[in-house]
């Protein structure tokens, strides 16, 4: 009787393990996002955007400002939102407590989950010295204008431009005159547990190192890695050099438990004839082979088995923008809904198809550089029990002689 009741428990414990694989899979792009960039006068209607993000794997989406139309059109689709405040909006937030909670009020969505709102984007490398003092003001505020028992962070996004040293990863430092605005964002990230946000691009170290090896590198492809001389560390990727630099420098300033999202990164697919690398090839390698690293939630040599939430830069071109070709040629999609190239982000068989319709007027944002779904990281924690349960099951039918 003992065998056979170890014997049911396993097969029991068996069947929920299966189920729950099931479930891992199914919520393991939660990480994954893109970025919707509205400097461009062709966009798709909101409804056909939301369309087309509902017909993907793609969990999350940042808004660099609010976007009521597009909020109401993915009402029930459990994408997630980063909703970010526009640059020029953060002194109006840092004025008072009144004026955040107008804000928030008026721009934070109930129809949709939110799980991060960025004050700002890029604040302290925006050329604007005004700005850095008012940051922490407006965060503060913004965070008590929350409805009570929000899990809404409150954070800021960065840009590599921080850092004063990435060279090899372990020496990762943040520079030492933004001290005085960004340690109290650091500290006020860690109080209330909200993310470190910032965005790296591999395309750019690439253009400053332009060897073949040095492509390679970027792309994620076959290449015979890097070596940390201080921490022995062997890096095969752009990628996590760049995250594991970011998070040596926040465990020098003492906040090892301040989570990163990598609010942007991704790769031109076309250039002027000066810009090396901008090819579609290359943009498709770059953020293909980004989603199968993610997916596959190795994590980085600094925190192996740790993935972190990215959003891809970006959904669609944006054909505004100034300055190289390059920063109009970002989008994994064009304003006809299709793909500029595949990187296998589409859903599993069944879902509908994205819709077109006709494009919306002219949308440009105030602000030129103006984010829960499950975890995959407690899906992992729990997959694991699972498995040490089946194993103790095992091991008792043996010993009952089953």
């Amino acid at each position: 009787m003992g065998a056979r009741r170890w014997l049911d428990v396993a097969a029991v414990t068996s069947g929920l393990l299966q189920a729950f694989l099931l479930l891992h899979l199914a919520t393991s792009q939660s990480f994954i996002g893109v970025n919707y960039g509205t400097i461009a006068d062709n966009l798709p209607p909101p409804a056909s955007t939301a369309s087309l993000l509902k017909s993907t794997s793609i969990g999350k989406v940042r808004l660099y400002e609010p976007q009521p139309s597009l909020v109401a059109a993915l009402a029930g689709s459990n994408i997630s939102v980063l909703l970010g405040v526009p640059n020029s909006d953060v002194p109006n937030l840092a004025s008072s407590p009144a004026a955040a909670a107008a804000w928030a009020a008026a721009n934070i969505p109930t129809t949709v989950p939110v799980s991060a709102i960025s004050v700002g984007n890029e604040l302290l490398n925006s050329g604007d010295p005004t700005l850095g003092p008012q940051l922490l003001p407006a965060m503060q505020n913004l965070l008590a204008a929350l409805p009570a028992g929000s899990a809404t962070k409150i954070s800021t996004v960065h840009s590599m431009a921080v850092l004063s040293s990435s060279d090899p990863p372990s020496s990762g430092a943040f520079h030492g005159d933004l001290a005085g605005s960004l340690d109290p964002v650091l500290d006020f990230l860690h109080q209330n547990g909200a993310p470190f946000m910032i965005n790296p691009y591999p395309y750019f170290a690439y253009t400053s190192d332009t060897r073949p090896e040095t492509l390679a590198f970027c792309l994620f492809q076959p290449n015979p890695g890097r070596v940390d001389a201080v921490s022995g560390l062997t890096y095969t990727n752009m990628f996590d050099a760049q995250l594991d630099a970011i998070r040596a420098a926040l465990d020098a300033k003492g906040y090892s438990g301040v989570d990163i999202v990598i609010a942007e990164t991704g790769w031109p697919y076309k250039g002027d004839a000066d810009e090396a690398g901008a090819t579609v090839d290359n943009a498709k390698a770059y953020n293909g082979n980004l989603v199968a690293h993610l997916r596959s939630q190795v994590g980085t040599p600094r925190t192996p088995g740790k993935s972190v939430d990215t959003y891809i830069f970006a959904l669609y071109d944006e054909d505004l923008k100034g300055g190289p070709e390059s920063e109009r040629s970002f989008g994994l999609y064009r304003s006809d809904l299709t793909a500029n190239y595949d990187i296998g982000l589409a859903a599993a068989p069944g879902t509908v198809a994205p819709t077109t319709v006709t494009p919306a007027p002219v949308q440009v944002p105030r602000d030129f550089y103006s984010y829960p779904s499950i975890s995959p990281f407690a899906c992992s924690r729990s997959l694991t029990s699972l498995i040490d349960v089946l194993r103790f099951c095992r091991t008792r039918r043996r010993r009952a002689g089953g």
